[in-house]
């Protein structure tokens, strides 16, 4: 048996489902072969914990999902060509990331846009990332850039080589919303669709305006508060209100509409619609701490509770994307974060600390059942840390 591990002692247990989003009573979480196969109270669970082969006392803090990153640029490998950096995603592991979603390979050097190329991209990115996870992180790599040279049995090929994602916005159409066939095919074989908005991000693309997301009707409205560029308030309410569109809030977009955004949604009872996203590493860099970041900025700028907040981050990026893990719940992926206040906080726990926009200190990165991360090196340290028997010493430091 792999990944047979408990985690115990848990002051707060997330659940990353936004309409209940702490689980009353729960102290413990047993896992078995990469999954969750209980959540509940120590003193029935005890037997479980006896066998397991790993346990990770949380000493009293909050073990939560492991944030998805539902807007990262990877490429091949973990190398980003746009910041020349080396090792990025084995890093965002340090911020609590355990997964993330490729908007589209769109920083390959050289990038196809003939059909047979970004077929091929997309394939050779999904199929290099199922064997490939640096530091234990999911990578949901793949995404199909939609370009007009696409016709419907290239959705067939790509359906039947399993493809589930698309990113619209970055081909090369002389107005965007003669991009509708493709969108249409993309989401008929059973591919989620991801839309740029706002103004144009990188050289070679356009502007998608509210207009064209209503015509296209994708599955996502990727970054609503800007990549860097944001709508317009009208425009972004009338995406709000005539449009079921996923809305996705990014660190490398803008603050202050990402908090109107939220509240609106908070006021019109449709958190379920905020997926959360680092939209990195692009011009604004490499972060490891960028969901993290936006968790925090969101929770202490708006209304909406953190422990709400962390959902849009997990279960709610799950839900839209299908994805395995997100969900504390039996029978889901074991990605977990135990993450306590900072050292030097005025609160006393991690939501706490998130409340008043402080980084909370992670102190154990769990995913698929094996600890990848303890004492995170990007993170400030927690006031109380988790402990693990048996002591795995070439972790504590943080510098792997």
């Amino acid at each position: 048996m792999t990944g047979s591990l408990a985690v115990t002692g848990a002051g707060t247990i997330l659940s990353g489902d936004w309409r209940s989003p702490v689980i009353a009573g729960a102290d413990t979480i047993i896992v078995r072969d990469g999954l969750i196969t209980a959540v509940g109270q120590a003193a029935e669970l005890g037997g479980d914990v006896e066998q397991s082969d790993v346990r990770v006392d949380a000493a009293g803090t909050t073990v939560a999902p492991g944030l998805i990153d539902s807007h990262c640029h990877v490429v091949l490998g973990d190398y980003t060509p746009r910041q020349k950096t080396v090792d990025f995603l084995a890093s965002y592991v340090h911020g609590g990331i355990t997964s993330v979603v490729s908007p589209g390979e769109i920083h390959a050097p050289g990038r196809p846009s003939s059909a047979r190329g970004v077929k091929a991209l997309a394939i050779a990115a999904k199929e290099c990332f199922a064997n490939f996870n640096p530091n234990g992180m999911t990578v949901h790599a793949g995404a199909v850039v939609l370009e007009p040279t696409l016709h419907e049995q290239d959705f067939v090929e790509l359906q039947e080589a399993g493809i589930v994602l698309a990113k619209f916005g970055f081909g090369r159409y002389r107005d965007p919303a003669d991009g509708l066939p493709q969108v249409r095919w993309a989401q008929q074989y059973g591919i989620t669709v991801m839309c740029h908005s706002g103004g144009a991000s990188i050289p070679g693309s356009q502007p998608i305006t509210p207009e064209h997301l209503r015509i296209l009707a994708p599955d996502v409205c990727g970054h609503v508060n800007g990549g860097p560029t944001s709508l317009d308030a009208d425009g972004v309410d009338r995406i709000m209100d005539e449009t079921e569109l996923a809305l996705q809030l990014v660190q490398a977009g803008n603050l202050s509409s990402a908090v109107r955004i939220l509240e609106r949604a908070a006021e019109r009872g449709a958190i379920d619609r905020i997926v959360i996203g680092s939209d990195t590493p692009t011009g604004t860099g490499v972060m490891p701490l960028g969901v993290l970041k936006t968790v925090a900025e969101l929770s202490s700028l708006t209304s909406v509770p953190p422990e709400q907040v962390w959902a849009a981050a997990t279960g709610n990026n799950a839900r839209v994307w299908n994805l395995p893990a997100g969900v504390i719940a039996p029978g889901r992926a074991a990605d977990l974060v135990v993450l306590d206040a900072p050292w030097g906080s005025t609160q006393s726990d991690a939501l706490g600390a998130l409340a008043i926009g402080d980084i909370p200190g992670i102190s154990a990165v769990i995913t698929g059942g094996t600890v990848r991360t303890l004492r995170s090196r990007n993170t400030p340290q927690a006031a109380q840390a988790a402990h693990v028997t048996p002591r795995m010493e070439h972790l504590e430091s943080g510098a792997h």
